[in-house]
Order: structure tokens, then sequence, then C-alpha cells
């Protein structure tokens, strides 16, 4: 009897650990995997977003960048991290959207191998061109690029890049196949558009906008449905006639499966805190992010999104060939 009465106490008192654990969580600093260089539009929303976070949580959310095969690198470390809540990722468009359509041996599964925390900023694509480009709208350059595919050319941060990705789908719909000019990252990539060496790209909005400002590349169009706040002069590509083409290279926080439902409710709390902030929003948006409100930025928002992007970039990176 008095055997089994020890085991009952053992149980109980390991079961009243397991949960004073899970109701203590976060006891120690949380891992924010970057799986790109530091400086780039992830990171930096990655920064903004994981430093609200910290505060809410009562815990440092440290920002660990591991680049690599277009952000599958870290992001396949994400997958198998310890699923206790200390390990999570800032994925975007590429690794979650349309890496499965990239790379036939992809060690995740998007849809299948993480917990969503939720969305923490769209970040739009704009068709910019070199400064002496001759259209001044999209209307003007489908033209242009459509009678003269064989003399001009594109450039890209290479094979898998949200640039690569987002210009395959503008060329799908306007249904041309101009010269690629791989670049290894958008800094050169925007040098050579500056300086007229390329002619175009399709590029995320918080690389561009200070360029476009400046007057040294032309912005054509923004792939959003309203107006970027941060270049309200730029016409949509609904206005421009190509409705079609809306491209976000989102950026979200994702957690490995069987993270506890505890860790995730408090990791949610604290992501929705970051995006509804003021302060941390007025500093998404200054760098043309467009930021999700609750509801947008909930796990369940972040699902959908997630199987839309696949649904969409999928079959398309397959048909083409990633060229």
């Amino acid at each position: 009897m008095k055997t089994i009465q020890k085991m009952a106490l053992g149980a109980l008192f390991a079961l009243g650990a397991t949960q004073a654990n899970a109701q203590a969580f976060p006891a120690r600093p949380i891992t924010m995997i970057v799986p790109f260089a530091a400086g780039g539009p992830t990171d930096v929303v990655a920064r903004i977003v994981g430093d609200h976070m910290s505060r809410t949580l009562g815990q440092p959310v440290i920002i660990e960048n591991v680049a690599g095969a277009g952000g599958t690198t870290g992001i396949t470390r994400a997958a198998k991290a310890t699923p206790d809540g200390y390990t999570i990722a800032m994925g975007h468009m590429g690794t979650h959207g349309a890496s499965p359509g990239l790379y036939p041996n992809l060690a995740y599964d998007p849809q299948k191998d993480f917990e969503p925390i939720g969305l923490a900023a769209g970040t739009p694509i704009l068709i910019v061109t070199r400064k002496d480009f001759p259209a001044k709208d999209l209307k003007e350059f489908s033209a242009y690029v459509k009678a003269n595919e064989n003399k001009i050319n594109h450039a890209d941060a290479g094979p898998g890049a949200v640039s690569n990705v987002t210009c395959i789908l503008l060329h799908d719909m306007l249904k041309v196949n101009p010269v690629t000019v791989p670049y290894k990252g958008t800094g050169p990539l925007l040098n050579d558009l500056m300086s007229g060496k390329v002619d175009y790209a399709c590029d995320q909005i918080v690389n561009l906008t200070p360029q476009i400002k400046a007057g040294t590349i032309k912005a054509i169009a923004v792939a959003t449905e309203k107006r970027a706040p941060a270049l309200p002069d730029v016409p949509t590509t609904t206005e421009g006639g190509l409705p079609g083409y809306k491209v976000s290279a989102w950026n979200a926080a994702f957690a490995p499966k069987g993270t506890p439902p505890e860790a995730l409710a408090k990791l949610r709390e604290a992501l929705v805190k970051a995006v509804t902030d003021p302060g941390t929003k007025a500093k998404l948006e200054e760098l043309g992010g467009e930021v999700p409100d609750a509801k947008g930025a909930s796990p369940e928002a972040l699902a959908a999104l997630v199987k839309s992007e696949n649904e969409r970039w999928v079959p398309l990176l397959k048909a083409k060939g990633n060229k």
C-alpha cells in the first residue's frame, strides 16, 4: 500500500511540476531564428517585433541569423528544434509559400511541421526600373516589355529570392521571357539598376523606398490593393491594368510542431500586442510594411495564408522550373 501511495504522490508531484513549468513560460530567453542575413527586410521586421514581444513576455527574444538556401536552412533548423516554445522562427513568403516549388527535397513541410504564431507584417512588392526606362506607368511598361522582350533584361537576387519568384509571376502574366541577370543579393542588383546596367526588377518595398525617393530608380507600380503609405504617389497594379498581380513578401512567426499550447498562447498574445502597438506599427509602416490588425495576425489567418500561398506558388514554380 505504501508503495502505491508513494507512486501516486510521485505522479502528483510530477504533474504539479509540469503544470508549474507550463505556467512559468517563458522562464528563460527565447531564440527567434531569422533565416537571412542581418540587415535584410525579414531581419529588420523580426528585430522590431521581437523587441516589443520581449517586453510582453518578460524575457529577451534573441535574434539568430541562420542564412542559406533561400532561407530554408534556418527554417529547417527551426522545424527540428525542441518544441518547447524557446525556439521560434520568422519565416516569409519564400520560406513558407514558394519553397516547396523550388526545392524538391525540402526538409520540412510549411503546413505540417509548424505551429503558426501569427503574421508580423506584409512587405509589398514593387516593379521598378532604371530611372530612364522608356515607360512612365504599368500600361506603358507592359507594352514595352512585350514589344522588346528580346532586347531588355531584368535583374534578381538569384534563384529562390523574392525578386526572382515575384518576377517569374509577372512574366507569366505578361507572357514574356526576357533575359534574367542574377545577382548575389539585393545590394549589387540595386547598384546596377541605379547605374542603368539592367532594365528592371521586382522586389520588396523595404529594399527600394530610399532609392525611389532619391530618384535613382523609377517605381512603376506597387502590387497591393491600395497605395502604400510610404510611397503614396506610386500607383497600384490594379490602377495600371494588371489587377491579378498582387504580391507581398510577408513575414510571420512560427514555432515547431508540438509546441505546448500554453507557450503558443503567450507567444501569440505577445505578437498581437507587438503589431497593434502604435509605436511598433509606426516603425513597420515607415519601412513600407503592411501591419495586420489582431484578426489578421491570428494563427488561423496565418495558417490560411500559408495554404493559399503554397497553392499559388508551387504549381507555377514547378512548371517554370524556377527559371
